[in-house]
């Protein structure tokens, strides 16, 4: 489950030839796409130990969205930002019930849209919307920033934004600086796994020092790591033990989650995409395994 590698192409990367993880045991916390993670991991010679680390769980209160979208029928809100496209579907889900569907698509067809990246855009245009506006890569909440300053005048405007987990207050300051009016709207959140075990597993490994490198693809995943770590009494042998592990991250947002929960950050792909994050971690892992005893 991604924020970052939902970037458009392929996840396979270009060759399997050359790089190894030669037998490097590499955790990863994917969710969605564990069964591909696996395979990746393997197809590059590394011991795969992949445990699902979030589950998406829908808002039970839809009243928000119901009132959210009624503001965009109305007219009163004329630009919304989309940054993801489960977020767009569930919202979609959340109002059937209460809300003539085809007039808020319709709505939306009148107005801005913004999406943070190929998977909003892919979503909106199965509901038949053409974005007004991409977001490119790496399709941060920088990226969505310059976008807007470049396309879209948003001074006393009320933006609407549909949020995901935890509110992006980077993100929110932004626009609010740039003199919109902020309307929120979230219809999802990021929970634990129904089965925890194999993320426990993963914990107890690194604290062990069994696991060699870990691979997040999602920001969420690290406050889930470290909520469950705390669950188990174990967050501080955790973050002791990732000093001396390699820590790859997906992407900028999920670098910058790592960061500020005073997590380390060695290696960040070119490309926000599982295949290029499992290639060159065998492309560097080596030579990080080498200096991870000096982050001690």
């Amino acid at each position: 489950m991604t924020d970052e590698s939902s970037a458009a192409g392929q996840d396979t990367p270009p060759s399997a030839k050359g790089p190894s993880l030669n037998g490097l045991h590499i955790a990863a916390l994917e969710s969605r796409r564990a069964s591909d993670m696996e395979r990746l991991i393997a197809k590059y010679g590394g011991t795969p130990h992949v445990s699902p680390s979030m589950r998406e769980v829908a808002v039970s209160e839809q009243r928000e969205a119901i009132d959210f979208t009624y503001r965009v029928i109305t007219g009163e809100i004329n630009i919304v930002i989309f940054l993801t496209g489960v977020g767009f579907e569930h919202l979609l889900t959340a109002i059937e019930r209460s809300v003539d569907k085809q007039r808020f698509l319709d709505a939306l067809s009148d107005i801005t849209t913004v999406v943070r990246g190929p998977k909003p855009a892919a979503a909106l245009r199965r509901a038949g919307i053409t974005a007004t506006v991409k977001v490119p890569e790496p399709n941060t909440w920088r990226e969505l920033l310059a976008a807007l300053d470049a396309h879209v005048p948003i001074t006393n405007q009320k933006v609407g934004l549909q949020e995901y987990g935890k509110s992006n207050s980077s993100l929110i300051a932004g626009l609010e600086a740039r003199g919109a009016e902020v309307i929120p709207v979230r219809v999802y959140n990021w929970d634990l796994p129904t089965n925890i075990a194999p993320l426990e597993a993963n914990i107890r490994g690194l604290i062990a020092g069994q696991i060699d490198a870990l691979l997040f693809t999602s920001a969420h995943q690290a406050a889930n790591l470290l909520r469950l770590s705390g669950e188990l009494g174990l967050e501080q042998e955790l973050r002791a033990a990732l000093r001396h592990v390699i820590v790859a991250s997906i992407g900028p947002t999920t670098s910058e989650m790592l960061r500020q929960n005073d997590l380390p950050v060695d290696l960040e792909p070119e490309h926000a995409k599982m295949g290029h994050l499992v290639l060159e971690t065998a492309q560097r892992a080596q030579s990080l395994l080498v200096g991870r005893s000096a982050r001690a």
